[in-house]
C-alpha cells in the first residue's frame, strides 16, 4: 500500500471514529424505517411502487432525450423504444401502485425460484464438502419462499415487495449500527 493510500485509509478511520455517533443515528433511523416497513407491509409496498414508476419515468426520459441528442447513431430506434417502454412502464406503476406491486412480486418470486435451484444443484455438485447440507437448506428455503408467493399471489404481491424492502433496510441499519459501535470502541 502506498503512503498516500494509507493516508487516506487513516483519514477515513479517523473520520468514522470522529464521527461514530451520526453513523449511529443514521443506523438507528434506519432500523427503525425497517422496521415500519416490515410491520406496515402495504404501505411499504405502494411506497416502493411509486418510487419505482419515478424511477422509470425519469429514466424513460432521460432515455428519449438522450436518442434524440445522438439520432445519427445506429442504435437511436432501440434508445426510443426502450425510453418509451420505460416511460408508459413507469406511468402504469405510478399511477397503479398495486401493478407496480404485482410485477415485483413475480420478479421476486421468479429470482427466489432460480436460485433456489441452482443452490440445490451446486449443493449436490460439493456434496462431500463440509457445509453442503447449508447449501441444500438455503436453496430449499429459497424455492419454498418462491412457492408461498406464487400460491398466495396476486395476495402476496401486497406484502412482499414492502417486508422485503424493510429487510433489506433493516440489516443496512445494523450494519451502520456495528460500524458505528466499532469506531466508538477504537476512539476510546
Amino acid at each position: 500500500m502506498s503512503a498516500s493510500e494509507s493516508g487516506v485509509q487513516g483519514r477515513i478511520t479517523q473520520s468514522v471514529q470522529t464521527k461514530w455517533g451520526w453513523f449511529l443515528a443514521l443506523g438507528i433511523v434506519l432500523v427503525i424505517g425497517g422496521t415500519l416497513a416490515i410491520f406496515l407491509p402495504v404501505a411499504s409496498t405502494i411506497a416502493t411502487s411509486i418510487f419505482l414508476g419515478a424511477i422509470l419515468l425519469v429514466g424513460g426520459a432521460v432515455q428519449i432525450f438522450h436518442a434524440l441528442k445522438v439520432k445519427t447513431w445506429s442504435g437511436f430506434f432501440w434508445d426510443m423504444a426502450i425510453g418509451l417502454v420505460q416511460i408508459v412502464g413507469g406511468l402504469i406503476i405510478y399511477f397503479d401502485p398495486f401493478a407496480g406491486a404485482v410485477a415485483l412480486t413475480v420478479i421476486i418470486a421468479a429470482i427466489f425460484l432460480a436460485q433456489g435451484l441452482t443452490q440445490v444443484m451446486l449443493a449436490f455438485a460439493v456434496r462431500p464438502h463440509d457445509g453442503w447440507g447449508w447449501l441444500l437448506f438455503s436453496g430449499l428455503l429459497a424455492a419454498a419462499v418462491a412457492v408461498m408467493l406464487a400460491v398466495q399471489f396476486p395476495g402476496s404481491s401486497v406484502v412482499a415487495p414492502g417486508i422485503l424492502a424493510g429487510i433489506s433496510i433493516l440489516f443496512s441499519g445494523w450494519a451502520y449500527i456495528a460500524i458505528a459501535l466499532a469506531a466508538r470502541r477504537l476512539s476510546v
